[in-house]
């Protein structure tokens, strides 16, 4: 499954289902500076208002999937349940934007054709007779999108873009294409997943003794 490499791991520890805003670290908003056409300006721009959204440009640093809300919620279940966790997320008018590998925004959308996304039925062998898929944007290169704010303004929940998984390394960990669709034909059949659990790990051997390693030098 492709992934952007930065870290071998992703760098945030737990997906809350949490109405409470995430913060960006110093780090975090360096790398998010990053992707901008001049660094620093963006970063002293934070500095004297922090509590600004701001739009920045896909394809060099990241890619951004963007889905409807309530879906973006189940596929960030299934990431995390039984995958290998996401990258930043962000919600911005009723849509959750994930953060992905560059070259995900042009690489997904063929993916998805590939499994009829769209079409009204059984979509990837396991949805819902006459349900349709919500759409799913893929923004890239030559494409931007509205940042959060590094820190939560003063005002009402829900009033404007907010982080939910918030950048807090220089180099984040970011999911692939592949990632994008496993988690989107999974959140799409959400009946099926209840009964079976799918992971994309291999299960443990039934039997197999478990030994704790973690302090082993």
């Amino acid at each position: 499954m492709t992934a952007c490499k930065q870290n071998d791991v992703p760098q945030y520890s737990a997906y809350a289902h949490s109405n409470t805003p995430a913060h960006v670290t110093a780090a975090g908003a360096a790398w998010l500076a990053s992707a901008a056409a001049y660094p620093r300006s963006t970063l002293s721009l934070w500095e004297t208002r922090p509590t600004d959204p701001c739009v920045l440009p896909c394809g060099s640093t990241f890619d951004v999937v963007s889905v409807p809300a309530v879906f973006g919620r189940r596929m960030l279940d299934r990431l995390w349940a039984d995958g290998p966790g996401s990258g930043p997320v962000a919600t911005h008018r009723g849509r959750m934007l994930l953060f992905t590998c560059p070259g995900t925004a042009h690489r997904l959308p063929s993916l998805l054709t590939w499994e009829e996304w769209g079409r009204t039925g059984d979509t990837a062998g396991g949805g819902a007779k006459g349900a349709v898929p919500p759409p799913v944007l893929c923004h890239g290169s030559g494409d931007a999108v509205t940042v959060p704010p590094l820190s939560e303004p003063a005002a009402p929940a829900g009033a404007g873009p907010r982080w939910l998984v918030a950048p807090d390394v220089r180099h984040p960990w970011l999911p692939g294409p592949e990632a994008m669709l496993w988690a989107c034909v999974r959140a799409a059949r959400p009946s099926q997943t209840a009964k079976a659990r799918i992971s994309i790990f291999p299960p443990a051997e039934q039997g197999a003794n478990v030994y704790d390693v973690s302090r082993r030098r």
